[in-house]
């Protein structure tokens, strides 16, 4: 690809120059999408156009100050920001949103439009049109900033280990140490850490559980997970769908795990989660790179190795300053692919050490990151946007097909194998974990007057049925009662997770494609993340070579390859 495909794009309905600074100045640009009437089909799709480019530089403009703020949570100015956007402008633009959402179907019962993806967009709009509620406005901004609240005492969680003060997941990266007294002292370390904080979590989850309950009900829905399959447009599958995934996973991968866990316990005669890092052979951690930098240009080598306009894509986020990777104190936990919907090059957020989890959380954003350049042409940012479960199957399947070409992190043969096996039991053992989160969020807002004792006894009820049979938590339960406050997903993005388990198999089928046909592999996987929302999910797993299934048949089937790649 050129360089000239990476140029920003020339505005067509707002000043090039233009940038949003008020509500009073930004509302005019929606209030002439509001009054304009278009006249017949072409001139329908061009309102479409210009809505979608307001909407992008609107969405961009809030991305950067998320970003921002997520680098440096103790920066009052960067929150100050932040909170105005959330306080002052977002408010105006959910209302004027309903409103050019219920015009848009008003116009599409008018003209006809033919381009893929727009039916599936008119769906979407139908959907938001009917949860649409004047009096959740006002809620939405109270759960952002609730969510503020949870990065901000997240973020400035540490610990001190041998006198070095370290953020969380710098200190996680001592839980490879072969040295297993160090191991369990940084473990009780950070859960001690996290556990001084849990009834403030505690209080703060409970608000945001009362808040997104009385937006569920305001919309008519008897709970907040119902409310969310409608908001996430889960039109392919059901809650009842997600509880016979649950019960796929306990019966075909739980088993593989134990089978894993118990050849570990044989070489150590104990095992304890501080243990689950660790390489049983008393091997150092593996090493993949040095710092920062050293870790982004072996990430342009490995990408250039799949195929030469993956690392242009990184090369071009890097000339613009899109990536924040270090871990630092203050700095917002996880790690994200920011889409930028005006200028299609993301940013990416991580909290790097120096871990092969660093590196499989940069290979995964990465391929965030390449999905976000193989829709950035498409002409409307309802097709740039396909759903999580495609979204996610762009990142995981990176993850895979990467590891072919892990060689130039690991030039040693012997560690490289050690890090395919690493990841692979990781890869097994995320998809209990997934159904364990997954699980605990439909019973918390299926009972959204339970107690905190409640919500502690259930996490550890289901904790336990997904849990291997192997690591020993005897002695530790006050840790693993509060263990799911260390999730994100559950404070920041609710629902959003299941997405993870779907996107794991489909990833695993991905691979299973390219190390069969390396060239075809890849060819169906960049079909699949050119067509954005163009098509269905089902069918955009079929673009690439896969099936969407979940299955306990299907599943056992992917089992079996992992463990013979194992």
């Amino acid at each position: 690809m050129s360089k000239l495909a990476f140029e920003k794009k020339k505005r067509s309905f707002l000043p090039q120059d233009y940038q949003i600074t008020s509500w009073d100045e930004l509302s005019k640009y929606f209030e002439d999408l509001k009054q304009r009437e278009p006249s017949d089909a072409d001139s329908f799709l061009q309102w479409l156009k210009d809505k979608s480019e307001l909407e992008s530089v609107v969405s961009e403009d809030f991305a950067w100050r998320y970003i921002k703020m997520t680098c440096q949570t103790d920066d009052a100015g960067l929150q100050k920001k932040y909170q105005d956007f959330v306080e002052n402008i977002q408010p105006h633009l959910a209302a004027y949103g309903d409103t050019l959402n219920q015009k848009t179907l008003e116009l599409a019962n008018t003209f006809e439009i033919n381009e893929p993806g727009y039916t599936l967009m008119i769906r979407g709009i139908e959907e938001a049109v009917k949860i649409f509620r004047q009096e959740n406005i006002s809620l939405f901004t109270d759960i952002q900033m609730k969510q503020v609240e949870y990065q901000t005492i997240t973020g400035g969680m540490t610990v001190h280990i041998d006198d070095k003060e370290l953020t969380m997941p710098q200190a996680g990266g001592y839980l490879q140490s072969p040295d297993r007294p160090l191991r369990e002292r940084v473990w009780r370390a950070i859960s001690e850490r996290r556990l001084q904080d849990h009834e403030t979590l505690d209080k703060l989850f409970s608000d945001l559980l009362g808040l997104r309950h009385q937006v569920a009900r305001n919309a008519g829905f008897s709970n907040f997970r119902d409310y969310m399959f409608s908001a996430m447009g889960r039109f392919d599958y059901s809650p009842q769908d997600c509880f016979d995934f649950h019960e796929a996973i306990a019966e075909t991968v739980i088993p593989v795990v134990d089978t894993l866990e118990q050849e570990r316990k044989e070489k150590l005669g104990d095992y304890k989660p501080w243990d689950a890092k660790a390489d049983v052979d008393g091997k150092a951690p593996l090493k993949p790179f040095e710092n920062a930098e050293d870790l982004l240009n072996k990430t342009e080598i490995c990408f250039r190795q799949i195929h030469p306009d993956f690392t242009r894509y990184i090369q071009t986020m890097r000339s613009l300053g899109h990536f924040d990777v270090e871990s630092r104190k203050g700095k917002a936990p996880g790690g994200y692919n920011y889409p930028l919907e005006e200028t299609g090059v993301p940013f990416i957020f991580m909290n790097a050490t120096d871990t092969l989890r660093d590196l499989v959380t940069m290979v995964h954003e990465g391929g965030h990151a390449i999905h976000s350049f193989q829709v950035r042409d498409l002409s409307l940012n309802a097709y740039r946007n396909p759903p999580m479960e495609v979204a996610e199957l762009a990142s995981m399947s990176m993850e895979l097909i990467s590891m072919e070409h892990w060689d130039v992190f690991f030039p040693n043969e012997e560690d490289l194998k050690r890090a395919k096996r690493e990841h692979l039991r990781d890869v097994l053992g995320a998809l209990p974990w997934i159904a364990t989160v997954d699980q605990f969020q439909h019973w918390l807002y299926e009972n959204p007057s339970h107690s905190l004792e409640d919500r502690a006894d259930k996490w550890v009820e289901i904790f336990n049925r997904f849990q291997d049979s192997v690591t020993d938590w005897r002695g530790l339960e006050k840790y693993q009662r509060y263990s799911w406050q260390k999730q994100l997903h559950i404070y920041e993005v609710p629902f959003y997770y299941i997405e993870y388990g779907m996107a794991q198999l489909g990833a695993i089928s991905v691979w299973r494609n390219y190390k069969k046909d390396p060239k075809k592999g890849l060819e169906q996987y960049r079909a699949c993340l050119s067509l954005g929302y163009t098509k269905d999910i089902k069918s955009l797993y079929a673009a690439a070579g896969i099936r969407f299934d979940f299955s306990k048949e299907y599943i056992a089937d992917l089992m079996e390859f992992v463990k013979s790649e194992l």
